[in-house]
C-alpha cells in the first residue's frame, strides 16, 4: 500500500476583469478497493459564491462552482491524499468461457454494457478495425488476456506520444494514421478498437504517479493522465493504459469513468467576454509519495 499526494493547480489569466459562468470541477478520486480517499482540499480564487457537489450519470463525484465577482485570474488548487493498492490482473482471473476470444457477455450485463460496446467514431475503411483484428489469431484459439495487453503494448511501443496544447482528443483514425497522440488519444484509440470486437470499454480519467520526472519514461505525468478500461466477466473493469504499457492500476490514480472522453473533462467553465481577453493559463499536477515508515514512527 502506497499514500499518495496530489497537487494540482490550474489558473487562468484575462487581460481585463471577466465575469464567470458556472465551472464543473471532477478531481475527487473514486473510493474503490485499491484505493480510499484520506482527505481532500479545495481552494479557489475569486472566492466562488457557491460550491455544490453531484454525482453524475457515471457516479463521479463533481464540484458545481458558482461565481459573483469579475476577475483578471480564476485559479483552482486542489490537494488530494489518498491510500492506494496496486492491482496487477496478470490473468484477470476471468470466468472460464472469457478465457478465448470471442466469448459473449452474460444477457443480463449486456443491458448496462451495451453503450460502451458501440462504436463511437466514424471509421469509413474500417482502418481501426482492421488494425484490432491483427491481434486476433488465425485458425486456432486467441487468449483475450494475451489479445488485450498485446494491443496495449503495441500503441506503447509502436507510437509516439506527444502533448498537445488543443483542448479536445484525436478520432482514432486520425491517431492511427499519424502514429502519435496525447494519452487521451491513445485511450481512445485502444477503447474504438476494443469495441470493433465487441469489448465494453470505457474512458478513464485520472493522474499517474511517476518516481522520477527527471529522464523518466513513464509519460504523461505533470497534468491529468488518461487510459482505458475493458469489461472482461468474472474480472471486471481491468485497466489498461496504453501510454505506458501498464496493465492494472500500477500507479494510476483513478479519478472519473465515461463511456466518451467528452464527458470525464477534469475542469470545464466559461467566462463572460471574448478569446482576445484571455491571457493564458497554466497547469501544474504534482504526485508524490509519503514515507510509510516515517509516518509510523514520526
Amino acid at each position: 500500500m502506497t499514500i499518495f499526494s496530489v497537487r494540482h493547480v490550474t489558473s487562468y489569466q484575462y487581460k481585463t476583469p471577466v465575469k464567470f459562468g458556472e465551472h464543473r470541477l471532477l478531481f475527487r478520486p473514486r473510493d474503490s478497493f485499491d484505493q480510499t480517499l484520506l482527505s481532500s482540499h479545495l481552494q479557489v480564487d475569486p472566492t466562488p459564491e457557491y460550491v455544490r457537489w453531484i454525482h453524475d450519470v457515471f457516479g463521479n463525484c463533481v464540484a458545481l462552482i458558482g461565481f459573483a465577482q469579475a476577475s483578471r485570474e480564476l485559479r483552482f488548487e486542489t490537494i488530494i491524499r489518498l491510500e492506494h493498492t496496486p492491482h496487477v490482473a496478470i490473468d484477470f482471473q476471468m470466468d472460464e468461457q472469457a478465457l478465448t476470444y470471442p466469448f459473449a457477455y452474460d444477457q443480463e450485463e449486456v443491458l448496462d454494457l451495451e453503450p460502451t460496446m458501440l462504436r463511437h467514431y466514424p471509421d469509413p475503411g474500417d482502418d481501426v478495425g482492421k488494425w484490432a483484428r491483427q491481434f486476433v489469431r488465425i485458425g486456432q484459439p486467441t487468449e483475450t488476456g494475451h489479445l488485450l495487453m498485446t494491443m496495449c503494448y503495441a500503441i506503447h511501443e509502436s507510437f509516439t506520444y506527444a502533448r498537445r496544447l488543443a483542448y479536445g482528443t484525436q478520432a482514432p483514425v486520425e491517431t492511427l494514421q499519424l502514429r502519435r497522440g496525447t494519452c487521451r488519444d491513445f485511450a481512445l484509440l485502444m477503447i474504438e478498437a476494443a469495441r470493433s470486437l465487441e469489448f465494453a470499454a470505457r474512458f478513464v480519467t485520472g493522474y499517474i504517479y511517476v518516481p522520477d520526472r527527471d529522464g523518466s519514461t513513464t509519460l504523461g505525468g505533470g497534468s491529468t493522465h488518461a487510459w482505458c478500461a475493458i469489461y472482461l466477466p468474472g474480472a471486471g473493469w481491468v485497466e489498461f493504459d496504453p501510454t505506458n504499457g501498464i496493465v492494472g492500476n500500477r500507479d494510476l490514480i483513478r479519478v472519473g469513468v465515461a463511456r466518451d472522453p467528452k464527458q470525464a473533462i477534469p475542469l470545464w467553465g466559461s467566462y463572460d467576454g471574448s478569446a482576445s481577453d484571455t491571457a493564458g493559463m497554466s497547469v501544474q499536477v504534482n504526485v508524490t509519495t509519503e514515507d510509510q515508515s516515517a509516518r509510523r514512527h514520526g
